[in-house]
């Protein structure tokens, strides 16, 4: 398991409020790691990395479609990336060279799904990723 892995599956699955997570590269743009079970397809890789892209206003009225699912953004600006869809919802964050994409599901707390992804993608900022 590279390292990258270690780290979703250690502070992102770990809170057991995450369901799945992958890295993105962002140069070009693919899949780089994911957690067991999680398949990103390439048309998915397009949606999250064109939500940075377009402008947030926009991406925030649109919403995402996202692994075969419609879901209303409530967060989108430079760097994050909030999505939901009932109880269930993804959240993406950019750093320098990855998308860090997590989801959750029902009886999951979103809090805290964001709150990790989100100090994961501090931790990769710092170190320049």
């Amino acid at each position: 398991m590279s390292h990258l892995q270690n780290l979703l599956l250690d502070t992102l699955l770990g809170t057991k409020h995450v369901d799945s997570a992958a890295l993105i590269k962002l140069q070009e743009p693919s899949l780089c790691v994911a957690s067991p079970g999680f398949s990103v397809m390439p048309s998915d890789v397009r949606t999250l990395v064109d939500g940075f892209a377009k402008n947030p206003l926009k991406t925030r009225r649109e919403g995402l479609y996202f692994k075969e699912k419609d879901y209303k953004c409530v967060r989108a600006d430079d760097y994050s990336l909030y999505a939901k869809s009932e109880n269930t919802g993804v959240v993406v964050v950019k750093t320098r060279l990855y998308l860090l994409v997590a989801t959750y599901t029902e009886g999951m707390y979103p809090s805290v799904c964001v709150e990790a992804t989100e100090k994961l993608g501090e931790y990769l900022r710092r170190k320049g990723n």
